[in-house]
C-alpha cells in the first residue's frame, strides 16, 4: 500500500468516537429510541477499526476491516462463555465496555456496520485529507 495513515488524524478520531460512544450509553434519552440502542456498538466497531489503523499504519483498509471484524466477533463469541474469573472482569466498568455482558446477534451487525462505516469513510475521506496534507507540507 502506497498510503500510510496519519496517526494523529487517526488518535483525534479515536477521541471523539470514544466521546460520541460513552455520551450514546449516558445519555440514551437524548436519541431516538433504535439509534440510542444500537448506537454504542457501532461506535464501539468504529473505534476498534481506527485503533487498529492508527496500530498498523501501513496496512490496507481491507486487511484492517478484517482484523477488526474478527477481532469484534471474537469478543462477541466470548460472550457466550461464563467463568468466576471473566465475570469479575466484566463486572468492572473498563471490562463491560470491552468485553460486553451477553451475547447479542444484532452486535455482530452493528460490528459490520461500525466496520464498513470506518472503511468507506478512509477509503473516501481520509485518504483524499492525507493527499492533500502532503501537498500543503
Amino acid at each position: 500500500m502506497d498510503r500510510k495513515r496519519d496517526r494523529r488524524i487517526y488518535f483525534f478520531l479515536i477521541l471523539i468516537t470514544v466521546i460520541a460512544g460513552l455520551g450514546s450509553r449516558k445519555y440514551p434519552d437524548a436519541l431516538p429510541k433504535f439509534i440510542a440502542e444500537y448506537s454504542g456498538d457501532i461506535l464501539w466497531a468504529l473505534m476498534v477499526f481506527l485503533l487498529t489503523g492508527f496500530i498498523f499504519p501501513a496496512y490496507s483498509t481491507l486487511r484492517i476491516a478484517v482484523i477488526s471484524l474478527i477481532f469484534s466477533y471474537s469478543i462477541e463469541f466470548s460472550q457466550l462463555y461464563s467463568s468466576e474469573w471473566i465475570d469479575s472482569i466484566r463486572h468492572t466498568l473498563l471490562g463491560g465496555l470491552i468485553l460486553g455482558y451477553g451475547f447479542l446477534w444484532s452486535d455482530l451487525i452493528c460490528y459490520s456496520i461500525g466496520i464498513a462505516a470506518g472503511s468507506i469513510f478512509e477509503k473516501i475521506i481520509l485518504f483524499k485529507i492525507s493527499k492533500i496534507n502532503k501537498l500543503i507540507l
